[in-house]
């Protein structure tokens, strides 16, 4: 073995190793218990961040235990390449606009770009050691996917779970699209509240406060709360609204909170989804102020052509001029934005696809009760999510890229036109319907919108399952759900809506949440990487060992936000550079050993503890792990490893090691066996973890023996680690006790811990304990460097003196 382990050699011989048996591989025929994996598919836009790095290691470290767990893992990639980051990723690359092409044309280029940067992921997941079956990859704009999405589609539509409406919706002026509820952020805004001056038909001055001055020209209605006394007599009598002069009625509504600011409140269209609310329940008039560009309408006159803030700016200027601003008062209030731009959001009128949520919500919450969550109250999110929809689901899209609604519209009676499920996928906008078969008429145009690409995202299950057909050896409910908290609301939503529609099952038995990597308070993302200050994921893998890497991220617990720390970084290499040390140690001895009964050797007292103490550990490990609890798995395996192999076995036994002249035959013979056996389980226990050096560990000092062609193709075994040595344990616990009382009054007089004693006297009242420390006197004088020692039946304080220029030490033992 090399003094040093070199990560990038080795690390690269690992990976040959595993791609040269296939390891990864699912395999259908198999009669294995299927472990399968909803992989979360990475966004193609160009590159990935080292919060990427973080999470999908959590999955790996899940995958290579249910691996060690004699499962048959099913674990796919997906690249998520249909949506608004790919199509601007390829327009800025190509110096092109989407809709100066086909669709087909520029799906087709898409599918090329994102080729690249998909084998670029590849190769950077292969880096950091995913143990992903490529052989199970498929892509958002596959044929294939565009197929099942299409399907997705038909199949709602068939079961009257879809509908199409003119309705008021959640727009992105930015992006020029509408946008669902879950894709909305809250952010906290500085903006002004303004009083402006009202007035009825007779004169009389109403005050209403606004942040929003520039919707004046959609103003419609105003209304106070039906017990508002101040205003009950106003009922259905006009105001005329400032500047804009037009007349608008005053009504009554238990919306209103009569205690907030004068308890009068203006309705445009629109402004919020109150204003939405009155405008459907009294029927008012709709004034579009703002078009879908972002910039004001003809209907606001002076305000035409200007943007928003500006447009705020002007009015608040004209009502000065004019008088009717009253008061101003700064502010900071909460706005929603949308999540990919952070611009705030409009409400505009479009003919939407929308599914049905509102009316099926007991139902979507009944089923989180059938899926384990871990960690539990990652649930609670959930169920708040769903208790508090307001909207369906809205999910058509207003852009060019993406997946077409297979859908045409007859102009002369409005019949909705599907695709023949056997020509999907299909793009009605590069493939003419000739005849309605409704009323034979030839007026028959496209939909021209996309899907939302949650609602293919949401169908990864059945992807997996290459639903309809189902011709996969895995099926739904898959075993697990990997994702982070951020997107419960999005994806484990509509995955769970999707399964429920289409085949009445929950999607995943379980689903195992994420947190995020922070800077600061800040979670790391893409767009801010830089500034950040953050390594990107290659130049952290170009620093550390990608077991270092992996050992980072296992370090974040479930659920949980975990800051970036370069600190754990280093502590993950320490422990690379140990188990290194540590199995140099142990090679002459293990390169002897054999298989072989342990009943057949005669075991010290020393190995009977080592044995039972892997044994626990084993148990506890195992346990954390049934629950996903990777961290206090690898928490208990370092324990084990720093403190009961390395500091107290390896050290106790080295006077065997460097004197075997001193033992007999059986006596080194059962320490190898100890040392096969325990560093076999060693390895074992950190081969999810650090997945690289426990392979080639493996490679040079076990695999002859044991006659499986990886690590990671071993499992874990119960039986085989079943040993219980109890009364010697506590034995044992003891000595270490005493050894530790050594080496600190030595530490203590500044001496070297090799520094020889001239007398070593032990005293205890108990004479049983001192004939059992009698019979571990070789052991005790190696460790201890003691040339003379001696066992009093007496109590005498534990001391460290100076005698005739020799040392002599008490130890009082219990």
């Amino acid at each position: 073995m090399d003094k040093r382990y070199d990560h990038l050699k080795y690390e690269n011989e690992a990976r040959e190793i595993w791609e040269k048996h296939n390891a990864y591989k699912f395999n259908p025929q198999s009669k294995k218990e299927i472990f399968s994996i909803d992989t979360p598919p990475p966004t193609v836009s160009g590159t990935l961040h080292t919060g990427h790095i973080f999470s999908y290691t959590h999955t790996d470290i899940i995958a290579r235990f249910k691996r060690m767990q004699d499962k048959n893992v099913f674990y796919p990639m997906g690249f998520d390449d249909n949506g608004l980051p790919t199509e601007r990723y390829v327009e800025k690359k190509h110096k092109i606009k989407a809709s100066m092409l086909k669709r087909s044309e520029f799906i087709k280029l898409c599918l090329n770009e994102t080729k690249i940067v998909e084998k670029e992921f590849e190769k950077l997941w292969k880096t950091v050691g995913l143990s992903i079956d490529w052989s199970k990859t498929y892509s958002t704009i596959s044929k294939k996917v565009r197929k099942i999405s299409q399907y997705s589609f038909i199949d709602l539509f068939k079961k009257n779970l879809v509908y199409r409406k003119q309705e008021p919706s959640l727009y992105c002026t930015t992006c020029q699209t509408s946008v669902a509820q879950a894709e909305l952020d809250d952010a906290q805004i500085s903006s002004t509240f303004n009083d402006l001056e009202f007035k009825t038909e007779k004169g009389k001055k109403l005050i209403i406060a606004t942040t929003r001055p520039e919707l004046l020209p959609a103003c419609v209605a105003i209304f106070y709360h039906p017990e508002d006394q101040r205003y009950k007599h106003l009922k259905n009598k006009l105001a005329i609204v400032p500047i804009f002069n037009q007349k608008i009625k005053i009504l009554p509504d238990e919306k209103v909170e009569k205690d907030k600011g004068t308890g009068l409140v203006m309705c445009c269209t629109f402004g919020d989804q109150t204003d939405i609310y009155w405008y459907k329940k009294y029927k008012l008039p709709f004034i579009q102020a703002i078009g879908f560009d972002g910039k004001l309408t003809k209907n606001t006159g002076p305000l035409e052509g200007l943007k928003v803030h500006q447009a705020r700016k002007r009015t608040i200027e004209l009502l000065q001029e004019s008088g009717k601003l009253l008061n101003q008062k700064k502010i900071n209030h909460n706005v929603n934005v949308h999540e990919r731009c952070k611009q705030e959001i409009e409400y505009l009128i479009l003919r939407q696809w929308f599914v049905k949520i509102l009316d099926n919500k007991k139902y979507f919450l009944e089923m989180a009760e059938k899926i384990e969550w871990k960690p539990k109250f990652m649930k609670a999110r959930y169920r708040d999510w769903v208790e508090n929809l307001g909207w369906d689901w809205c999910i058509s899209r207003q852009r060019f890229f993406g997946i077409p609604f297979p859908v045409w519209h007859c102009q002369n009676c409005e019949k909705v036109i599907l695709a023949d499920p056997k020509d999907l996928p299909v793009d009605p906008q590069e493939k003419k319907y000739s005849k309605c078969p409704e009323c034979s008429s030839n007026d028959i145009k496209p939909d021209t919108d996309v899907m939302d690409t949650w609602n293919t995202s949401a169908l990864t299950p059945e992807i997996n399952i290459n639903w309809p057909e189902n011709n996969q050896k895995i099926s739904i409910p898959m075993s697990i759900r990997p994702q982070a908290h951020d997107i419960i609301r999005t994806w484990a939503f509509y995955t769970i809506v999707k399964a429920k529609y289409h085949l009445n099952k929950i999607p995943w038995n379980e689903i195992v949440i994420s947190g995020h990597i922070l800077a600061g308070k800040e979670k790391v993302s893409k767009s801010k990487q830089s500034g950040q200050k953050i390594p990107t994921p290659e130049e952290l893998l170009k620093q550390y060992p990608a077991d270092a890497v992996r050992y980072w991220a296992a370090n974040g617990k479930l659920g949980m936000d975990t800051a970036f720390s370069e600190n754990q970084l280093k502590i993950g290499q320490r422990l690379i550079t140990k188990l290194w040390n540590a199995f140099r140690f142990c090679k002459q001895n293990l390169e002897s050993c054999s298989k072989t009964n342990y009943k057949r050797l005669e075991l010290d007292n020393l190995n009977k503890w080592l044995l039972h103490k892997f044994s626990i550990t084993l148990k506890i490990y195992l346990g954390y792990f049934e629950k996903y609890d990777y961290t206090l798995a690898l928490e208990t395996a370092e324990k084990f490893f720093w403190h009961d192999f390395c500091d107290n076995y390896l050290e106790l036994i080295k006077y065997q090691i460097f004197n075997p002249d001193k033992y007999k035959e059986n006596e080194i013979a059962a320490t190898r066996f100890v040392l096969y056996e325990i560093g076999f389980g060693i390895l074992q226990l950190f081969a999810p973890f650090t997945s690289h050096i426990t392979e080639i560990l493996y490679q040079k000092l076990f695999k002859n023996i044991e006659n499986i062609p990886n690590i990671h193709s071993t499992t874990f075994d119960t039986t085989r680690y079943s040993y219980n040595f109890s009364d010697e344990t506590q034995f044992i616990n003891k000595l270490i006790m005493l050894i530790t009382i050594c080496r600190k009054l030595k530490t203590e007089k500044q001496l070297s811990l090799k520094t020889e004693l001239k007398k070593l006297i032990l005293y205890s009242e108990n004479q049983n304990l001192l004939s059992k420390f009698k019979e571990e006197e070789k052991l005790l004088k190696g460790i201890t460097k003691a040339n003379n020692i001696l066992y009093k039946k007496e109590s005498i304080p534990t001391s460290l003196q100076k005698q005739d220029n020799s040392w002599i030490m008490n130890i009082l033992i219990d």
